[in-house]
């Protein structure tokens, strides 16, 4: 479990974070990466995820390379421990990396991390965008969720609710941004289209 979690890492920050922004880069020229250009509710929001990933990163590693002892400084909750728990944490993990790497990958060149005020994006609505608005933040709440099942432990249940608060909050200022810059296309996507998971109302 230690090598999976250290193994998951860094495919998930070097997959769909790392290399991802490379590639967009390269097939664009304009950094993907917009939270450095943020102010207001938005660059806090973008401080907040900043050190809920330092905050991932570290509470793994101190999970499955620092001495065992120091675990319990994350304050572990053991009486969430167990297979059940674990598997379905796994599941989690697993399925959400695929997820974000899916919807990317269908978003092309419109992907950003962040709110991109200047450069027009197109707005995509097909592949996974049919039953979900935000299949991407879907995947990063559910990576965050299973993180917790596979290692409950007090800090990454604060994380974990951090986490999710603060994707709440930026998916609530990017429908606005989209809203204003897609207009009544991007009304009509709302009313046919979940904001996170469901079936397509026509």
């Amino acid at each position: 479990m230690k090598l999976f979690l250290v193994v998951y890492l860094v495919l998930f920050y070097g997959l769909a974070m790392f290399w991802r922004t490379y590639v967009i880069w390269r097939a664009t020229g304009i950094n993907p990466y917009r939270l450095t250009h943020a102010d207001g509710l938005a660059a806090f929001l973008g401080q907040l995820y900043r050190l809920v990933s330092v905050g991932i990163i570290g509470s793994v590693l101190i999970y499955s390379v620092a001495p065992a002892a120091w675990y319990a400084y994350l304050g572990p909750l053991h009486w969430l421990e167990g297979r059940v728990g674990t598997a379905v944490g796994i599941i989690l993990l697993i399925s959400s990396l695929g997820l974000v790497l899916l919807a990317q990958a269908q978003m092309g060149r419109s992907w950003r991390i962040g709110i991109d005020e200047e450069n027009q994006t197109a707005l995509v609505t097909h592949g996974i965008f049919r039953f979900s608005r935000n299949p991407i933040f879907l995947g990063m709440r559910l990576s965050m969720l299973g993180l917790f099942l596979v290692m409950p432990n007090a800090l990454t249940l604060v994380l974990w609710l951090l986490g999710d608060v603060a994707i709440q909050a930026q998916v609530f200022l990017e429908e606005q941004h989209l809203g204003q810059q897609h207009g009544v296309n991007y009304e009509q996507y709302q009313a046919t289209t979940p904001r996170y998971l469901g079936l397509p109302s026509r």
